[in-house]
């Protein structure tokens, strides 16, 4: 926080806030406040957290052989950032920018750093040997309760930030996002999800298609929204079987491949002259029919 900053009743409930939980605020000048405010309003207030952990997919579908567990989202690591950081404090998107933990002193952080740009991954395909036995397995390795939701192509950091907050207030248990070509954890996003990326685990992979054809192998109904789909999303039964929501992208929608690799194309029906919804809209009409189905299934 910095020096000499009016005594705000809000500056005094953040101290309040942040010492309750034991989290360290330190006074600094104005200038180091400046020289690493991640906007040009920062209110005289700059918050450093841990990154976050990108979860493996197969976590996230929450395999029943081994010892397979979902990994926290905010879980201490020491091996540098992940991809998933939110940056500093801002109202705009910030492609990737890495933030470490909390700093023992402000000067290290005014010091210029280099962000290496990831190598272009090549989408990996999974494998699947002997048919007779993918079946046999298929619908015995994931929960039931295995509730994920797979976004292609999303760009809008707003999108992802709604997608991301009705995901956790719908029960999804994990959210899947393409490594390229779709906005990431942004200070943006992490607005406007409102608390959501601390409570759903985030698993980064190469490329949908691929990711798609994975959760195929280990029995996860991957089902895509489209307008074109055969069947609407409520006439589906989505209540009793570990289910894939498939997102496309604004605009265009899925990706074909992405189209090509679902088990089964959904499309919301609508009643007036727009002949779409928001992708945000879209993605939370669908995860509430899951929801209310699993909670119908519980009575």
């Amino acid at each position: 926080m910095m020096e000499g900053s009016d005594p705000a009743a809000i500056l005094r409930e953040i101290q309040t806030l942040a010492r309750a939980n034991h989290v360290p605020v330190r006074l600094v000048s104005q200038r180091q406040i400046q020289q690493v405010q991640g906007s040009e309003a920062p209110q005289g207030v700059i918050a450093f957290a841990e990154p976050l952990v990108e979860a493996d997919l197969s976590d996230l579908v929450g395999l029943l052989f081994g010892d397979v567990q979902a990994v926290s989202p905010l879980a201490r690591v020491d091996d540098g950032p992940t991809g998933l950081e939110p940056a500093l404090p801002d109202t705009e998107p910030a492609d990737d920018e890495p933030v470490g933990g909390e700093p023992q002193d402000v000067e290290p952080l005014l010091a210029e750093v280099e962000d290496d740009e990831p190598d272009e991954v090549a989408e990996s395909e999974a494998l699947i040997e002997g048919a007779s036995q993918d079946k046999q397995r298929r619908g015995s390795e994931a929960g039931k309760t295995t509730f994920l939701v797979v976004v292609d192509g999303v760009t809008d950091p707003q999108n992802l930030g709604a997608l991301l907050r009705s995901a956790e207030c719908a029960g999804v248990t994990g959210f899947v996002l393409p490594r390229h070509r779709s906005a990431h954890v942004t200070p943006t996003v992490t607005k406007v999800a409102a608390g959501a990326i601390e409570h759903v685990s985030i698993a980064v992979v190469p490329g949908v298609p691929g990711a798609l054809q994975e959760l195929e192998r280990l029995g996860v109904w991957t089902v895509g929204l489209d307008e074109r789909g055969s069947e609407t999303v409520f006439n589906l039964p989505l209540g009793d079987r570990p289910i894939a929501l498939v997102i496309g992208a604004e605009g265009r929608g899925l990706a074909p491949l992405s189209r090509q690799r679902c088990d089964v194309l959904a499309r919301i029906p609508l009643h007036g002259s727009i002949d779409s919804l928001n992708v945000s809209a879209a993605g939370a009409v669908a995860m509430f029919e899951v929801a209310r189905q699993r909670s119908t299934q519980h009575r």
